[in-house]
């Protein structure tokens, strides 16, 4: 058995921690700094629970002394104290976050570490890179690598048509923080909330635009070797402009607290939601030029008689499965991992990545 530290005790920090209670191949204790959010949590076989300044360096470390990993379940603003926390604790880390900054941060506290780092491992980023990066390896050389992902409410109902399934604070940041993406072979930053397309999937119309993080540290092992590149979050057609007026035009991505507060108190939550992952690759393959796409949807559903949505069971197991891999020696122990470095079939082959069921592969020679 292994010791872990969650860091967070939300609706991902609990779905989390239920995974791995459950596996019983680990021992965890869940930190917080909100005695209430302790509360909540159901109690469990092999789960203790601590409230903890996650801003305060020497509790971190003392939570981490002789934990086998650390993951960080915490709001993307906090995350960097939990990973130069790991650092002094020499502890295996991991966490979800999308943010750009705070990836690059764990970057530098990756080097020469005697333990691994890895850094967004939950949806996008995280199991979209490994699933593009699959897609990419299949290619003598590359063209086009975009990535689509969303979270979306089964039955939306409002003008927004959109429900909160994840962490408000990061919907907000991914759509008000610049996007990194590969044009014409450059690497370059986009504007969030532009670019907007439209698609059509199993006769359901979409939308997607640009969000910041989805790519993870793609945009940097690919450049060189594609000529674009780029990630978009899904939705259904007509959020992108409402949110780029509340955003934008009316500055509340100025004044984010105030724009939380307002979605918080408008939106529903929901658990009756479903994951579009969606990638497609160009380029050239034995002297053609070929395609591939993977599609899937993944639904919410009952986990240990417990109605989850299917934010938290994609976002959860991907970090557990990681988690799953590091403890049995199939990734890196040392220094920074990138998700692309983890291969597919593993993954899926996971106990907690087999949570994301089978795909759609489809190939194309193109005309």
């Amino acid at each position: 058995m292994k010791d872990i530290l969650v860091i967070g005790a939300g609706k991902i920090g609990e779905m989390i921690t239920a995974y791995l209670a459950e596996s019983g191949d680990y021992r965890i204790l869940v930190a917080d700094r909100d005695q209430a959010q302790i509360d909540r949590l159901p109690q469990r076989p092999n789960v203790r629970t601590a409230v903890i300044d996650v801003t305060a360096q020497d509790q971190l470390i003392e939570a981490m002394h002789g934990k086998f990993a650390v993951l960080s379940a915490a709001p993307y603003d906090v995350t960097r104290h939990v990973a130069q926390a790991a650092r002094l604790a020499s502890a295996h880390y991991l966490d979800l976050t999308e943010d750009v900054a705070t990836t690059r941060l764990v970057k530098t506290l990756a080097v020469d570490s005697d333990r691994a780092f890895i850094p967004q491992c939950g949806l996008a980023p995280g199991f979209i890179s490994i699933v593009a990066s699959d897609l990419a390896s299949r290619f003598d050389t590359l063209e086009s690598v975009r990535m689509r992902v969303g979270a979306l409410p089964i039955f939306p109902s409002n003008a927004l048509n959109y429900n909160l399934t994840w962490s408000t604070d990061g919907v907000i940041n991914e759509y008000d923080e610049p996007c990194e993406a590969i044009v014409g072979g450059r690497l370059c930053e986009a504007a969030p909330l532009e670019e907007l397309e439209e698609f059509s999937l199993d006769g359901v119309r979409y939308e997607a635009f640009n969000t910041s993080g989805g790519l993870g540290t793609l945009c940097e092992t690919l450049a060189g070797k594609v000529r674009h590149l780029n990630y978009k979050t899904v939705r259904y057609p007509g959020h992108r402009d409402i949110m780029k007026a509340l955003i934008q035009d009316l500055r509340l991505g100025q004044r984010r607290a105030l724009l939380k507060d307002i979605l918080e108190f408008a939106l529903p939550a929901t658990m009756q939601d479903v994951v579009l992952v969606f990638a497609t690759v160009s380029g050239q393959r034995d002297g053609r030029y070929f395609q591939e796409t993977y599609a899937n949807k993944i639904y919410g559903a009952e986990v240990g008689g417990v109605q989850r949505s299917a934010i938290q069971i994609t976002t959860a197991a991907g970090i557990c499965a990681v988690l799953d891999l590091l403890a049995e020696g199939s990734l890196p122990q040392q220094g920074l991992v990138r998700q692309e470095q983890i291969p597919l079939d593993l993954f899926l082959k996971n106990r907690f990545g087999r949570a994301y069921g089978a795909p759609v592969v489809a190939q194309a020679e193109v005309a």
